[in-house]
């Protein structure tokens, strides 16, 4: 990885933030060697809108007091669908769990190192997969007997 110790700093600061905020499947690429305009994303998800705002305002607060740290821009905060976090060392996407499906970054950067992150985050990965089938299992028992 050629990314820099502030960048490993703010990621692994950020993901445990997400974590502690119960933040799905959480995932940090370093992409320094493809992009030059930053050294890393880092990926979130959560199930609903509430609770990506939740996460993105713990990011930027624990980032601001820990390491001070401000974003210099944040976008997509009206909808709470997508909020993307610029650090400028690293960008934050924290997505809506149906966004992170559609839009697959994972997909997109799969080639690059992943960052190894605190065990708290590590531990939120298929969290999403197991709401979504919750979540499933609570419609069918509530809407099943409708037929």
């Amino acid at each position: 990885m050629t990314a820099t110790d502030r960048s490993t700093e703010l990621i692994n600061a950020a993901a445990q933030a997400a974590a502690d905020k119960l933040a799905h499947d959480i995932i940090a690429y370093d992409v320094s060697d493809v992009l030059s305009i930053t050294d890393a994303f880092l990926l979130a998800s959560a199930p609903n809108d509430r609770q990506v705002k939740s996460i993105v305002d713990e990011i930027e607060e624990r980032l601001q007091k820990e390491l001070g740290a401000k974003p210099v821009r944040r976008e997509g905060d009206r909808e709470a669908r997508w909020v993307l976090l610029d650090y400028v060392d690293i960008v934050v996407h924290v997505q809506h769990s149906e966004e992170r499906v559609f839009y697959a970054l994972e997909r997109l950067w799969k080639d690059c190192p992943e960052f190894e992150l605190p065990a708290d985050a590590k531990a939120t990965r298929g969290k999403a997969a197991e709401h979504a089938k919750l979540q499933a299992e609570e419609d069918t028992a509530e809407f099943g007997g409708l037929r």
